[in-house]
């Protein structure tokens, strides 16, 4: 990411920012380093800016390293929430371009095919956290909530891994809607999206329709009996028939949009898997053209659907995205944003590997080439000559192989292990658990 178009960026914030030790290329970097690192706290980044890894980015003669005098992690802190957030998605989003213009992404009907799911996270009510992530309390809780809850809604590409686009919002917002304001930031020209039952609605298909793009959704069988009925035919398995998806009055349209019908296709194709119990899939697609996309092309595609689920366990679990240690919403989003900056460089790494191997990108490790970067950032960062290491690194990522799996695998029991655990539960606030202490300790 050239250096003058960070700059650029950071000129058309509405934010003024003037000569600091923290300038906003090295405060990006340092939100990457931490999800890059296992230690994510800021005296980790501390130490490193203290020790030199971010000296080749810092402007002048005098270096971030000379600059930092104090222990202390409120200069960095201060960098960290005066960065813009529309810069943080600016980053992701070009993160995404550049993966896509440097590897030969595979095309599935002459479109790029992306993976639209929806997750969430937590962090504790710290500050406006509450407010803006409220907890959520189910029907049969009887104590009042503590982790407060965030929605996510993610688009990730099928061939590289790399998050294209996200939204965040509350629980209170639905994953249709937060879909719906993620395809209205840009264009999805030349997109094939695939989604689950919880997106196959009137109002993800026209929300998607009007960006542009073209959609794959997976129907619950009682929504494709109503679009059946209403193109005159008979839901039954090999249906293929063309259908103007015209919204009723239970469903919803995306704001600023008009209620049009949306052209395309249903589909109900009876899936026969060995050791499965067979299933009908039904299927809503805008490729109207039953020649050049036949219905079993494009249950194959659906088929590789999971993969999102996979993505987001590495975001989740090896970036550690799933619970975020924020005491504000806007930091909540910058970590959200910077973490999936991070996951994309990986992601990219592992692409420029597969690619220069010959080898698909889902067989190499995810956790090894975080762990193969993170090494080759911390000895090579103030490094002039790098080129030679950096092809180095590629063939070590491309020799980093998820193991093939010949036969099925034994099932197992699925039952957890005791842990004997000798400190009670807390319950309740640590206020009110310390007044019980003290109670309990004058008694005795």
């Amino acid at each position: 990411m050239p250096a003058a178009r960070i700059a650029s960026w950071v000129a058309q914030s509405d934010q003024t920012f003037y000569a600091r030790a923290f300038t906003p290329l090295i405060t990006l970097w340092y939100l990457i380093f931490q999800r890059l690192n296992p230690n994510h706290t800021l005296s980790a980044v501390q130490e490193d800016a203290r020790s030199g890894g971010a000296d080749r980015l810092s402007p002048g003669d005098k270096k971030l390293s000379k600059k930092l005098r104090s222990e202390a992690t409120t200069s960095y802190s201060d960098a960290r929430q005066r960065l813009p957030l529309d810069f943080c998605e600016r980053v992701l989003r070009h993160s995404a371009t550049h993966t896509h213009n440097s590897v030969e992404v595979p095309l599935r009907f002459g479109l790029k095919l992306g993976l639209l799911d929806g997750s969430t996270l937590r962090c504790r009510p710290f500050g406006d956290l509450s407010k803006e992530f409220p907890p959520h309390r189910p029907g049969n809780c009887k104590k009042p909530p503590y982790w407060c809850l965030a929605r996510v809604v993610g688009l990730i590409c099928q061939a590289t891994g790399v998050v294209v686009g996200t939204a965040l919002g509350n629980l209170h917002t639905s994953e249709q809607a937060l879909s719906a304001q993620l395809l209205a930031q840009h264009c999805w020209a030349g997109w094939l999206l695939a989604a689950d039952r919880n997106f196959g609605v009137y109002f993800v298909a026209r929300a998607l329709t009007a960006a542009s793009g073209h959609a794959l959704l997976r129907l619950t069988e009682a929504r494709a009996r109503k679009l059946a009925a209403s193109a005159g035919r008979r839901l039954k398995p090999g249906l293929d028939t063309p259908i103007q998806w015209t919204p009723t009055r239970q469903d919803k349209c995306p704001p600023n949009l008009e209620p049009t019908p949306v052209a395309g296709r249903l589909l109900a194709v009876r899936i026969h898997r060995r050791g499965h119990r067979s299933l009908t899939l039904y299927l809503f697609t805008t490729l109207t053209t039953a020649l050049e996309c036949p219905a079993d092309a494009l249950v194959q595609v659906y088929a590789v659907h999971w993969e999102v689920e996979v993505c987001f366990r590495y975001i989740k679990a090896q970036m550690e995205l799933g619970f975020l240690e924020c005491h504000s919403a806007n930091m909540l989003r910058k970590e959200w944003l910077a973490g999936l900056i991070a996951y994309n460089l990986i992601r990219w790494l592992m692409s420029a590997a597969a690619a220069v191997a010959k080898i698909p990108v889902r067989w190499l490790s995810f956790s090894r080439a975080r762990e193969l970067l993170l090494g080759w950032c911390l000895r090579h960062a103030n490094r002039s000559n790098r080129s030679g290491n950096w092809q180095h690194l590629l063939e070590r990522i491309a020799k980093a192989r998820l193991p093939q799996r010949t036969k099925a695998r034994p099932a197992k029991p699925r039952a957890l292990r005791h842990l004997a655990v000798q400190v009670p539960k807390l319950e309740g606030s640590r206020a009110a658990a310390r007044k019980v202490m003290d109670q309990n300790r004058s008694k005795s």
